[in-house]
């Protein structure tokens, strides 16, 4: 891991323009927001997320979560089927500022096209450099 102006860049994972990360299990995709998101957002107080069983498209919102600052749509880095949700974010949202890449993840997707919808995410080396970009 690597900090970019004070926001944690952990390695391993894939980022999308819309401050969203997801890491690679096996056959399946763990999402959440990053470090970044959280800090820009400060105390979030309520998520919003969708059931086991929903499709989710790339780029396209399927939740949100309310911060005492702003109410953000959460945008899906790939496209799939919800097959868990983090519960407890729902009932302890403050875990997204805590934790936000272990304990504050937000869905477990099976997803529909992983390979060709990874090239429209970042890796680390670029999430790193697009971290720099945001902090200017």
């Amino acid at each position: 891991m690597v900090k970019v102006d004070g926001y944690e860049v952990p390695e391993g994972l894939y980022y999308s323009n819309d401050f969203e990360w997801i890491k690679i299990e096996g056959d399946k995709v763990r999402m959440g927001i990053t470090d970044y998101a959280q800090k820009q957002l400060r105390e979030i107080v309520y998520a919003e997320l969708p059931e086991a069983g929903t499709e989710v498209k790339q780029n396209e919102p399927y939740g949100t979560v309310e911060s005492v600052k702003a109410v953000s749509d959460l945008v899906a880095a790939v496209s799939g089927t919800v097959e868990e949700v983090n519960v407890e974010v729902q009932s302890r949202p403050e875990l997204l500022n805590e934790d936000p890449f272990v304990k504050g993840w937000l869905v477990l997707v099976k997803p529909a096209n992983l390979q060709a919808e990874l090239a429209n995410l970042m890796d680390f080396d670029k999430a790193v450099e697009w971290h720099k970009n945001q902090a200017k």
